[in-house]
Order: C-alpha cells, then sequence, then structure tokens
C-alpha cells in the first residue's frame, strides 16, 4: 500500500516504535527494502535524495518503480525525497508522485528555515503529502562535527518552530551525524535533550545519521521519542560488502549474481534493524490514506 509517511509516523508516534527510511537508489535496494518490510510486517519508508537522483536514481524511473512495488506490499509503504534543498526539485517531487519530501533550510538562519519550510508545506499538504524539516543541524562524520553542542536542536525554538511552520515530522540535531564514523567511534547522544523535545512537542521525531549509531544508542533514541531513522550508509555498506565477499569468493562471478548477493544482504539487513526498533508485526492499515492529487 502507498500511504503518506504521516500516517505512518502518526501511528509510530502514537505507539512508541520507529521506522525505518532506507536510502535506495535501484531496484535491488528498493526491492529488498520493501520485501524485507514485508516478511518483518512492518511499515517501511523508501528514501532518496536528490545528488542520488541525479546521479543515477532518476526519478521518472525510480518512483514509477517504487510505487508498483508498494502498491503490490501488503504493508505500508511510503516515498520520502531525502535533504531536500532545491525549492525547485522538492516541487518536482510533490508532482511526480513522492508520499513525503523532507525540506533541510537547516544551514540557514531560523528565519529563514521557517520560510522556507512554510513554503514546502503549503505546496504539499493539499496532496496529503507529508513534510518534514530540520532544526539544528545534524553534520558530517567526517568532519567530526557530531558533538558541537551548539548545532543540537533546542526545544523552545522547536516548538516555536513546528508552530509556525506546520511541519508533520521534524529532524533532530542530539548527536549523530552522516556518513562513515571513524572505525571503532560510537557517538555519545544527548538523550535528556531528545527526552524534551519528545515532551515539548509531542509530534514524530526523525533520527538522521542513524548508521554506524550502534544497536544501544539507536534502542533507547527510539525509547526517547524517535520515529523515523535514516539509514544510508550502512545500507550501502552492508551491500558492498556482500559484492566483494562473493567476488572473493569466486573472481568469475557475473554481475547479475552481485546484484543477486546484494539484494539478499540488504533485504537481511533490514529485517534485523525492523527488530531493533520494534516495528515488526504493526500492519497499519486501517488508517492510512492513499496520496494523490486532486
Amino acid at each position: 500500500m502507498y500511504v503518506s509517511m504521516k500516517d505512518i509516523l502518526q501511528d509510530a508516534h502514537k505507539n512508541n516504535y520507529a521506522v525505518m527510511a532506507v536510502n535506495s537508489i535501484n531496484m535491488e535496494m528498493a526491492r529488498a527494502v520493501i520485501s524485507a518490510a514485508e516478511e518483518m510486517r512492518s511499515p517501511i519508508i523508501v528514501n532518496i535524495g536528490m545528488g542520488q537522483m541525479r546521479k543515477h536514481a532518476h526519478a521518472n524511473v525510480m518512483v514509477p518503480l517504487i510505487k508498483k512495488l508498494a502498491e503490490e506490499a501488503r504493508v505500508p509503504v511510503a516515498l520520502n525525497h531525502d535533504h531536500g534543498q532545491d525549492l525547485d526539485f522538492i516541487i518536482d517531487c510533490i508532482q511526480n508522485g513522492f508520499s513525503s519530501v523532507m525540506i533541510d533550510a537547516s544551514s540557514f538562519p531560523y528565519e529563514e528555515n521557517v520560510k522556507r519550510t512554510s513554503t514546502i508545506v503549503k505546496l504539499a499538504h493539499p496532496h496529503n503529502i507529508c513534510v518534514e524539516a530540520e532544526l539544528g543541524h545534524v553534520g558530517q562524520a567526517a568532519d567530526g562535527d557530531n558533538d558541537k553542542g551548539d548545532l543540537y536542536t533546542d526545544p523552545q525554538q522547536a516548538k516555536k518552530f513546528v508552530e509556525e511552520t506546520g511541519v508533520d515530522a521534524l529532524a533532530v540535531a542530539v548527536g549523530t551525524a552522516h556518513g562513515n564514523y571513524p572505525k571503532g567511534f560510537v557517538p555519545t547522544l544527548d538523550f535528556e535533550r531528545l527526552s524534551l523535545l519528545k515532551k515539548t512537542l509531542d509530534m514524530p521525531l526523525v533520527l538522521h545519521g542513524g548508521s554506524g549509531s550502534g544497536e544501544e544508542n539507536i534502542r533507547k533514541a527510539v525509547a526517547c521519542g524517535i520515529n523515523k531513522i535514516n539509514v544510508c550508509t550502512d545500507a550501502f555498506n552492508v551491500a558492498q560488502e556482500a559484492m566483494l565477499k562473493k567476488v572473493e569468493e569466486n573472481p568469475k562471478t557475473d554481475y547479475l549474481e552481485l546484484c543477486i548477493t546484494a539484494e539478499k544482504a540488504m533485504k537481511e539487513f533490514v529485517k534485523d534493524y525492523i527488530k531493533v526498533i520494534g516495528s515488526d508485526n504493526r500492519y497499519f492499515f486501517g488508517e492510512a490514506k492513499v496520496v494523490g492529487h486532486e
């Protein structure tokens, strides 16, 4: 079932669990993610970023593919434009059938973030399209900026931001970062801040930079109120490692077999992750609204 991400996240918020949002840039990844969710009876979100679409996962190919897989699935599936920063590109995603968009204006001053986010909300909501925004700043692990407290989300400012923009979900900065952490490094998360954000906002919260954060951190983040966890780097690494291992075992392995190998590995990874964040056996058919333009 192809649904608005808002319906998925509202149920997760109400029932205290989280849903994976996995960046998927080809058929194998999308199929692995959705089939894993079906087997686990879990809602799922497919993410695609602007750079990914421009380089490889072109919207005119990926959107029909994902919608077809979603419509055939027996669990709720949303398609989210991840980290949208270009207004025209986000509008294209709205028009091309995405069921959710994220406007990331977190690098701008507060007032500009409000302005840009509000614009997207006004364009998306009439089409039952969910809008996620970010306040605070989730940096890059390679830059070592995951622990800069001045970039963390302030609960009172976040409350004002949500009231002024009308967003459906908020990505918060509490200590994670995007990309690969140095080997052996596990980030320290500000769980006290996260709990206060949940209490103050009483809405779906999103954790970006979920890759490499450690199972204990992920479980605790969900317990403190996270309802959507973005996963990209870990999924890409799982696929790469599976293919490299296959080639090492048999250097003559052909491309088809490599694709099959990567898809199987990603599917198992997603199934395991779903169990950690508690979205298994949720079904969630009742209140979901079908996305479409009027």
